[in-house]
């Protein structure tokens, strides 16, 4: 039996004046691909009740260590955040954005557990690994 997760996963990536709003949500849908971006003046935004598109591309690129200690070292309570670089989901990839935010700006993402709790959820998004495969937890 699979836990039942109530969450809110709240997208908002910057529009500037030299790119296509299009393209932008194309890159917002690839990363999370339930989102469905609105125009908001300088910004889509979406909001999204799972990750499991985005969890799949974790698995997929094999960086599930790495979402992990992202998701974590911006805990608080029932939420997490984490910003992705625009330029790389233009491509189809995902890459956590850390540092100085990049030229076209970066996806911002935060996370808001309701049901069971973020650690649970943040296990299941990103499971621990062991030698890069995930371990079942239960």
């Amino acid at each position: 039996m699979s836990a039942v997760y109530s969450v809110d996963v709240r997208i908002a990536a910057p529009v500037n004046d030299t790119e296509v709003t299009d393209r932008v949500a194309d890159a917002v849908r690839t990363l999370f691909p339930e989102a469905d971006p609105e125009q908001r003046p300088g910004e889509l935004a979406a909001e999204v009740h799972t990750m499991d598109g985005f969890s799949q591309l974790l698995h997929e690129y094999e960086i599930l260590d790495t979402a992990r200690s992202v998701f974590f070292d911006s805990l608080s309570g029932d939420r997490f955040a984490f910003d992705l670089k625009k330029q790389a989901a233009f491509e189809g990839r995902v890459n956590f954005a850390v540092g100085d935010p990049s030229e076209l700006g970066d996806i911002h993402v935060e996370v808001i557990v309701r049901e069971p709790d973020a650690e649970s959820y943040i296990d299941y998004v990103a499971p621990p690994t062991e030698d890069g495969t995930p371990v079942d937890t239960e």
